[in-house]
């Protein structure tokens, strides 16, 4: 029985899944953006996450560490000088899914899975706050100020054009 077992296996082993994960991995640090299935990506964020969270402090046992996962040095000297620099004060949440619908061949779900900081569309895209920009007010005590503040603005231009 497979109860409380929630760990996708992926249908490989696991050398060959280690192996897939590292590469996506790689791929997703020199990259900062790959394409793959909603299922590679569920489990490639499990996997990625801690890694990068361990490149936030900059140590010769977490380098080994990383290391020992990943197996590239340009993967771990990207992490550690350019991805570390960007989620420095990020929590936790370093990879976003964005789901991008169903493959032609196979019907598999597709998404996009990128590093948050470096998606430069949503970063400058901040969602307004519901009801930011709407107060409620009554009629009459709108209609007054709005008249109130209409004359002396009309007072002082005339005042101006007078000067001239």
């Amino acid at each position: 029985m497979r109860h409380n077992k929630s760990f996708n296996h992926l249908s490989r082993k696991k050398a060959h899944r280690d192996a897939l994960l590292a590469n996506m991995t790689i791929s997703l640090i020199m990259h900062k953006r790959i394409f793959t299935t909603l299922a590679k990506a569920k489990a490639l964020r499990v996997y990625a996450e801690p890694l990068i969270n361990r490149a936030k402090t900059d140590s010769t046992p977490n380098r080994r560490l990383v290391f020992a996962h990943l197996q590239n040095k340009e993967a771990v000297t990207e992490l550690f000088r350019e991805v570390a620099q960007k989620i420095a004060d990020r929590n936790g949440g370093y990879t976003r899914i964005l789901k991008t619908g169903n493959r032609l061949g196979d019907n598999a779900k597709m998404c996009f899975i990128e590093l948050v900081d470096y998606n430069e569309n949503m970063l400058n895209d901040k969602p307004a706050k519901k009801g930011a920009g709407r107060t409620r007010r009554s009629r009459r005590s709108a209609s007054k100020p709005a008249a109130e503040a209409t004359a002396p603005a009309a007072a002082q231009e005339a005042t101006e054009a007078k000067a001239e």
